[in-house]
């Protein structure tokens, strides 16, 4: 209960600070942001240092906590927060309507390389789920990911032309809450050109690497190929 109230008021503050409520780019004190929330300071003050690691607000010793203007003018693609690193939960749609155009479905053998990755046995299977992302029809990511049989044996069609992250949160009581990626650029190939509608002169945006359980449990190692448009990120760094 506490995590959900800590995450709500720091949803309702990030679309108070995109919609410039803050006119004078400071927030409110911690005391006065626990009144209007009706919530404790406790709550307040988890919800701000999360908003300040993301890097969208910053805290200045005696005067108070300010607005990073920077953040607004360069806005990732995705915003991973709370307890899902999902694309579907964590893209940044800003008024788009995201879809899922499913392009093949398999199970395979877990191949050397996934074993390794997943911490497999040299039997074991692993679902291959190959998926198109769209924006308002707009294909986006092309979405290649391996999660191993034995972790959600149901897996079908109907599930993964949605969000298997929330499906598996919302039946194995189970989140992916870490990932280890690499991010880069490539030249596109054909079936990026084709399924993305990119020209053989541009490139594209990859990112590869494993999501992981709560629990340290490798869940899904995944490819993603992303229109260039949608390569922007930002970081917070902090010494």
């Amino acid at each position: 209960m506490a995590d959900l109230v800590y995450q709500q008021v720091m949803t309702d503050l990030k679309k108070r600070i995109m919609a410039n409520e803050f006119v004078d780019k400071k927030l409110p004190d911690e005391r006065s942001l626990s009144d209007q929330y009706q919530v404790s300071r406790s709550s307040i003050k988890r919800a701000l240092n999360v908003l300040a690691n993301q890097g969208l607000i910053f805290k200045k010793r005696g005067s108070g906590t300010f607005i990073n203007p920077l953040y607004l003018k360069n806005q990732s693609s995705f915003q991973y927060e709370g307890t899902n690193l999902g694309i579907t939960d964590s893209l940044n749609t800003e008024g788009a309507h995201p879809s899922i155009q499913l392009l093949d479905f398999q199970v395979i053998p877990a191949s050397q390389e996934l074993q390794q990755d997943l911490f497999l046995g040299p039997d074991e299977f692993v679902y291959e789920i190959k998926r198109l992302r769209l924006l308002d029809n707009q294909p986006f990511m092309i979405e290649t990911g391996y999660i191993p049989i034995k972790l959600v044996p149901e897996l079908n069609r109907e599930v993964i032309s949605g969000s298997i992250f929330n499906y598996v949160q919302a039946t194995k009581h189970a989140a992916v809450t870490k990932s280890f990626l690499s991010i880069s650029v490539d030249a596109s190939n054909e079936n990026d050109q084709k399924l993305l509608a990119l020209k053989p002169t541009e490139p594209v945006g990859v990112m590869s690497g494993i999501f992981f359980l709560d629990d340290g449990t490798p869940f899904e190692v995944s490819n993603m190929r992303l229109h260039y448009r949608y390569m922007k990120y930002t970081t917070f760094v902090k010494v």
